[in-house]
């Protein structure tokens, strides 16, 4: 296999908004304030890594921790590509630390009705904590909405119709020796695909990939 030039840096909203909208399953950019970490193949711009507060404010309390010291990582976005997503998102989460210093904790989730398990976290070591708690989301046309972006564009999400009650598997990355001994307790083992005695790590790769981004952005870091 030939050498891949793998490379991360910071990049904008407009690159970033492109990536989720071509190459993520939800079409959507998260709400909230978000920082994110463009991804490059090869000199060519291949997705988005997006780190932002989530949709749950309370998301800090079970660790004893403050707001800011808690952050999630609410989208891996790639087209078609050849690196390890656990790698991207590793790189990504160094940058992550590097900028935002008082963080100890990576929050993010793995949706079983997209058939993910959290692939990516199984391979990276995250702590898997078990199931979210159900509730149902938002249905707008038939796409499924978290109702804090409902809120953040509507203010109110009265009369829009519900979704089936679902859950999410919930995963933890600590960012400090303090922080992996407090949560590693909370490990469960890793949920697998069905009929897989192994689990599924050894499919390292986004689950949909897309088409090449417009000349403008064919970036370079």
């Amino acid at each position: 296999m030939a050498k891949v030039d793998l490379r991360l840096d910071w990049c904008s909203h407009a690159a970033a908004k492109y990536a989720v909208e071509h190459w993520h399953y939800s079409k959507t950019m998260p709400c909230g304030k978000n920082i994110y970490v463009g991804v490059w193949e090869n000199k060519t711009f291949i997705g988005v890594v997006v780190f932002g507060t989530g949709a749950a404010p309370q998301a800090s309390s079970p660790y004893k921790l403050k707001r800011q010291q808690v952050c999630e990582l609410v989208r891996v976005s790639l087209r078609e590509h050849i690196s390890p997503v656990s790698k991207v998102v590793a790189v990504a989460l160094r940058f992550l630390k590097k900028k935002c210093p008082l963080l100890r904790i990576v929050i993010s989730y793995a949706d079983p009705e997209q058939d993910h398990r959290g692939v990516i976290y199984q391979a990276g070591n995250w702590v898997y904590t078990g199931k979210s708690k159900a509730q149902p989301e938002c249905l707008v046309n038939g796409q499924v909405i978290h109702k804090r972006t409902m809120f953040a564009r509507f203010g109110s999400v009265a009369g829009i119709s519900k979704s089936k009650i679902t859950f999410k598997l919930k995963y933890l990355m600590p960012l400090d020796s303090a922080m992996r001994e407090q949560i590693e307790p909370l490990r469960q083992p890793y949920p697998k695909r069905a009929g897989s005695e192994t689990g599924d790590t050894s499919d390292d790769q986004s689950e949909e990939g897309g088409s090449t981004p417009t000349p403008a952005l064919q970036l370079k870091t």
